[in-house]
């Protein structure tokens, strides 16, 4: 059958290609790909092309399918299993496969799996590590989204405490504790919080920090203080730009005692360094930014590590078991994604859109795979509403929902574009 999508040929040569998927075999699944939005690793593989570890040195003559945070229909099962999945049935995706050692993965490695298509086919690695999720959700894009929420969630779960008395450690941010979130007004910041407010390991407080004050107001009207307050948190916005002595006023928003867990979402040494400095006792700093130079270092005080038990890990991507907790909670409506959506496309845009990511403000950028539309900010919904119904249908869904992406939003594309 033919499928349209985003192939790579090799550094920065993305093409929207029509082409014919073979017959699926008796261990793969095809599926008809509804949403995927476009992740900043998909641009690093864009940048590297040959170069990226994921990438196959044959593109040039076999192009791989990008798109990795995607969610659709499962239209036919191959024989092996079909005890497992039915047509019809909607699913997610965990990318992250790592099968027997190998670091092939759909959106990076394959000529027929990927997010950005109208139709791709999952290989039988995808299905036999339980990478394919059934989803119940009532939208896509919050599937789609569900991969980044399980970094996220990841993260969040792989930080640790010690125990002086028999060294176990305590997994996971500190009860009770106090959570720093550094250039935490982004996209995945914005997602950090939402889970904060979520995690079972309930802290006393969550402060933000950014220097951009249309960021930080976005972040308040997406996220509110009193949200917050309802669970019992304490939710700071902070820009640290326009205090006088951000690090003392940070400090003394914890009465000096420091923060028990500090993720920092920007790869800027300094922030960092302050980050090591701001560690309560036995306090957890996870570098959660992933940097593109591959040298990128910052100084940490290993007294501190030594006598008060500061620690630094990293994390990046998640497991299974954190994707099927995103998209549960998603779908729960415990958690809401849709916080890191800023602007919306079709298909057509995900080439340009991937090369250009850097340069296009603003968070997530959700594409639509079974129809074409310029990718557009939520914030000019309103503008465009005025000639276009179509936008003003949108902008008057995003504003009964406080202004982000939802599931109403979803489905008047969906019958704008005749999509079933």
């Amino acid at each position: 059958m033919k499928s349209k999508a985003v192939r790579m040929y090799g550094e920065m040569d993305l093409r929207l290609e029509e082409f014919e998927l073979p017959e699926i075999k008796d261990d793969e699944i095809l599926v008809k790909v509804m949403s995927d939005s476009i992740c900043m690793s998909t641009y690093k593989l864009a940048k590297q092309g040959k170069k990226h570890k994921r990438a196959p040195q044959d593109m040039d003559i076999h192009p791989v399918i990008v798109g990795h945070e995607c969610s659709g229909d499962i239209v036919q099962v191959g024989k092996k299993w079909q005890d497992q999945f039915k047509p019809g049935e909607k699913f997610a995706l965990q990318p992250a496969l790592n099968y027997q050692g190998k670091l092939d993965s759909p959106g990076y490695s394959y000529r027929y799996c990927g997010g950005a298509a109208t139709y791709c086919i999952m290989p039988h690695e995808v299905m036999e590590l339980g990478c394919l999720l059934k989803y119940d959700g009532d939208s896509y894009f919050k599937a789609s989204l569900g991969e980044p929420m399980s970094c996220i969630i990841g993260g969040y779960h792989a930080n640790y405490h010690t125990n002086k008395h028999n060294y176990d450690h305590a997994m996971g941010t500190k009860v009770g504790g106090s959570i720093l979130i550094m250039g935490g007004c982004g996209p995945m910041g914005l997602g950090a919080v939402s889970y904060g407010l979520a995690f079972e390991n309930k802290p006393k407080r969550i402060v933000v920090t950014d220097v951009d004050d249309a960021k930080i107001e976005r972040a308040k009207q997406c996220i509110t203080v009193e949200e917050a307050a309802e669970k019992g948190i304490e939710l700071i916005y902070f820009n640290t730009a326009k205090a006088k002595d951000a690090e003392a006023e940070l400090m003394a928003i914890t009465d000096g005692k420091g923060y028990d867990d500090i993720f920092v979402y920007v790869p800027i040494k300094p922030v960092a360094e302050m980050g090591d400095r701001l560690l309560a006792f036995d306090g957890c700093m996870n570098f959660f930014a992933g940097p593109t130079d591959n040298q990128f270092k910052a100084e940490i005080n290993l007294y501190n590590c030594h006598y008060t038990s500061t620690h630094i890990m990293g994390t990046t991507g998640g497991n299974t078991d954190d994707l099927v907790e995103a998209i549960d909670l998603a779908s729960k409506g415990t958690i809401n994604p849709a916080v890191m959506i800023t602007h919306v496309g079709g298909i057509n845009t995900v080439a340009d859109a991937t090369c250009h990511l850097p340069e296009i403000p603003g968070g997530k950028k959700l594409t639509y795979m079974q129809f074409d539309m310029p990718l557009t900010a939520i914030d000019d919904f309103e503008e465009l509403g005025k000639t276009d119904p179509l936008f003003a249908k949108l902008d008057a869904s995003v504003k009964a929902h406080r202004g982000l992406w939802n599931e109403e939003a979803e489905k008047i594309l969906f019958e704008h574009f005749g999509v079933k």
